[in-house]
């Protein structure tokens, strides 16, 4: 069978450009993966085009904007995916286009397709002693108790996302003062951050519990499962969850629902209160840009607002009127120099 122009295109994409030329993560590159995934999906159940014979004409604005809305409609996707769907497609366009100059005017049409303004989003962060509630619940006593204990520890201290978490290795942690670890985050960008003395701790603890200090060890995880394999981002959100729950039985004021960037969202909150610069807080994050970490300047000051109106006193409307007080009207005109 005659493999077709866009299944040529998207197999170089996916595995040479993606990966060889733009160096994304494994993480990112399964994304746009997924992405394509649903395209073939669509294809066939909706479009009666079996993958094996779709051509880059067919692979036109009609056809993404029926994805699009596809999404929306049959699969239940939120703008923010469906977004994010849009972004993995028009690149990809531009990418075929480089390799099909005849799909030019085509792939000018796609990269035209807006995305959706999506409603800002809420940010959900848990207080200080809401966070020390669930880390109560792990039984240090045992290993993999402490294990437990460190995990979410240095989830909080570091502010990291699951990913940086589960993608530590033993050589990336410097128990020596200063204290650090050392994340890798999105677009492979490493920074160091500084950890607290009980979190430096609970890691000398953690070595010599696992072995973890002879050289030999450098380049294993940090953190693995009973396998001994490298923990998953869904086994640190099972943790996570498994003391979440936990903690909930005795604090019905934490939230229904927890995730580990609830944690993330936590710690960048915590230090904006405690009057933190935002260009510190996106630096230790690792974003980009500081309009991303502005989200939590947003969301500190909407919790500030509500407060002063449930602290706001109501004006008794039995007052009357100072406009039908005439001794008061005339101090007032005559302060203005009016008749």
């Amino acid at each position: 069978m005659k493999t077709t122009d866009f299944a040529q295109c998207l197999a170089s994409y996916l595995t040479m450009y993606l990966p060889g030329q733009l160096g994304l993560s494994e993480n990112t590159i399964m994304a746009y993966r997924d992405t394509f995934k649903l395209v073939l999906l669509f294809a066939e159940t909706e479009c009666r085009l079996r993958p094996e014979k779709i051509t880059l004409t067919d692979f036109n604005i009609d056809f993404i904007a029926a994805f699009l809305h596809w999404l929306e409609q049959e699969r239940s996707c939120g703008v923010a995916t469906r977004n994010q769907r849009l972004a993995a497609l028009r690149a990809f366009a531009r990418y075929a286009r480089t390799q099909h100059p005849a799909y030019l005017f085509e792939s000018q049409k796609i990269m035209d397709l807006k995305a959706k303004k999506a409603p800002a989003p809420t940010i959900a962060y848990l207080s200080p002693d809401d966070v020390q509630s669930i880390f109560s619940q792990t039984d240090i006593s045992t290993k993999y108790g402490r294990r437990d204990m460190l995990l979410l520890s240095l989830m909080y201290d570091s502010g990291a996302r699951v990913q940086e978490i589960c993608d530590l290795r033993v050589r990336d942690v410097r128990l020596q003062k200063p204290s650090t670890v050392t994340l890798t985050g999105k677009g492979r960008k490493t920074r160091f951050v500084p950890i607290m003395a009980s979190t430096a701790s609970a890691l000398t603890t953690y070595f010599s519990d696992n072995g973890l200090s002879c050289p030999e060890k450098a380049d294993q995880p940090l953190f693995t499962n009973h396998q001994r394999g490298k923990l998953t981002r869904a086994g640190v959100t099972y943790i996570l969850k498994k003391y979440f729950d936990a903690a909930r039985q005795t604090n019905p004021h934490l939230p229904t629902k927890i995730s580990p960037h609830i944690l993330r969202h936590s710690k960048a909150m915590h230090m904006l209160q405690a009057g933190i610069n935002l260009i510190y807080i996106r630096d230790f994050l690792g974003h980009v840009h500081v309009e991303t970490t502005e989200i939590y300047a947003k969301a500190d000051t909407e919790m500030k607002r509500r407060a002063i109106e449930s602290a706001h006193i109501q004006i008794d409307p039995d007052l009357p009127a100072w406009t039908d007080d005439k001794d008061l009207m005339a101090l007032l005109t005559n302060l203005c120099g009016k008749d």
